[in-house]
């Protein structure tokens, strides 16, 4: 038996905790910052600007593991790991101000990171598969009456977004002709504006013809499964339209994409592509604030990479855009043989820990059990 009862709190929202053992409420907001801890990876800094970075850390109480021949100059570049309290880390940005090699801006990143918040409560995207082959749904709303009718119960059930494909991207599926998507998702367009449906619309597309034509009904997100670099022209409309852009990562299209993944290490280099995507679409003049991220859960990952993606999907909040996460139905759960009634079971269950996880936006077929479970926590 023990002599002191001791457990760790995991409850992020440590100035409650910090008052319930008795603290002085006027103080707790000053101090909450010593008693959250982060573990910041920053990449490839110059052995300069990481002996410097490890120094600085050291003298406030930091830790900073970088490569072991930093300390020797017989490396160019590190990455490095810096681990310590907000307090501290804040500390260590304002001594780098006074740094050379770039290291105020190094400072600014660090601010600008450890001020960021997590976005608002999780909102649910209802998958409207207008296609004869998609992998769980194909063909069920193929015809224009049945799509209508299924989008109608989508926004019924609660659906905050309603994302309208018409091109499978299920692995080993071709591409789709501009016309033969337009043909499939206009007819759902135009009854969502004959009737004023007010729920905002997404098209998975990865077509810049699709896109255009469908923003000249309103839609608010252009869904690209490529990321910007199946069409040249996409990032190019997606900033005229003023729409959101949904930026998935995938290893290539969606007919080879399952071909032995391979990754160096795969939340690094996932998160290092998103990042590299995020400056293209910058610099063709989509807005900052218009570009939500998607790692891509089955688009180029076996199945123990979309787990560990779902494990450490808060690591892609670092990158400063809403999380877009899609796991229903798909290959992950290894549920081939069964219904999509079981499947949506076990897709609640990886979407409870997506949400507990501070997920922005969780891409479901079910939209209303998902409504439930939203309600529930």
């Amino acid at each position: 038996m023990h002599s002191f009862l001791i457990k760790e709190i995991n409850n992020t929202d440590i100035a409650k905790e910090i008052e319930k053992v008795g603290f002085e409420k006027a103080h707790i907001s000053f101090v909450a910052d010593k008693y959250k801890f982060k573990n910041l990876k920053i990449y490839n800094l110059t052995h300069t600007q990481a002996n410097i970075l490890k120094q600085t850390a050291l003298s406030v109480g930091c830790d900073c593991a970088t490569h072991k021949d930093v300390i020797t100059a017989n490396i160019d570049n590190s990455d490095v790991i810096l681990a310590g309290s907000i307090k501290q880390l804040r500390s260590v940005a304002e001594k780098l101000k006074y740094q050379p090699f770039r290291l105020r801006e190094l400072k600014t990143d660090i601010e600008k990171f450890l001020n960021s918040q997590k976005f608002k409560k999780t909102k649910i995207m209802g998958i409207l598969n207008i296609t004869p082959d998609s992998f769980s749904d194909g063909g069920l709303y193929y015809k224009s009456e049945s799509a209508i009718k299924h989008f109608k119960e989508l926004v019924q059930d609660g659906a905050d977004i309603i994302d309208i494909g018409a091109e499978s991207t299920r692995p080993g599926s071709m591409e789709v002709g501009t016309k033969e998507q337009l043909d499939r998702i206009i007819p759902v367009l135009d009854y969502a504006k004959n009737e004023n449906i007010n729920v905002p619309i997404s098209i998975d597309t990865r077509s810049a013809s699709v896109a255009k034509e469908c923003m000249k009904y309103g839609i608010e997100y252009i869904n690209d499964v490529s990321g910007l670099e199946f069409d040249s022209e996409m990032a190019r409309v997606v900033a005229q339209g003023g729409v959101k852009i949904v930026i998935q990562h995938s290893l290539s299209t969606p007919d080879k994409m399952q071909e032995s993944p391979v990754y160096e290490s795969l939340i690094d280099d996932i998160y290092k592509k998103l990042d590299e995507q995020i400056r293209f679409a910058i610099n063709e003049g989509i807005k900052f604030e218009n570009i939500l991220i998607d790692p891509g859960i089955g688009f180029g990952k076996t199945r123990e990479n979309n787990f560990e993606i779902i494990r450490r999907i808060e690591e892609f909040y670092g990158l400063g855009c809403p999380v877009v996460l899609g796991v229903s139905r798909k290959s992950l759960l290894n549920m081939s043989e069964s219904t999509n009634e079981e499947k949506d079971i076990f897709t609640v269950a990886l979407n409870t820990l997506a949400i507990e996880s501070g997920v922005d936006i969780i891409r479901v077929h079910n939209v209303k059990l998902h409504k439930k479970l939203l309600n529930l926590i």
